[in-house]
């Protein structure tokens, strides 16, 4: 599966730089091809591009706060999450991601 994402906390520090890094582990692990933007104090780096962004079968969102740009993601299938949950289990959550997108087809 073709994934992007973005990450983002409250901070903009740590918490988003730790979910980005979690967050493509965890999808590399289970085999999926994964580009993750992170939103943080400094602004945006690792921005996705227009062709990622298309060519994606799911965007995930860690995020906990607004995030700039998600207008990106119209007519794309989104899961949203706390960064938290990226961080301490990202290989279950994405099982657990795969899981729900084979029920729901």
């Amino acid at each position: 599966m073709k994934i992007v994402g973005v990450a983002a906390c409250t901070a903009g520090i740590a918490h988003t730089y730790i979910a980005r890094e979690k967050l493509m582990k965890g999808a590399q692990a289970r085999g999926h091809e994964i580009h993750v933007e992170t939103q943080g104090t400094i602004g945006i780096e690792n921005k996705l591009i227009q062709e990622q962004i298309q060519s994606a079968d799911l965007v995930i969102l860690a995020v906990d706060i607004k995030i700039g740009g998600e207008e990106r993601f119209k007519n794309k299938k989104i899961v949203r999450v706390p960064t938290a949950t990226v961080i301490k289990a990202p290989v279950q959550f994405m099982e657990k991601v795969e899981k729900e997108l084979s029920v729901s087809k």
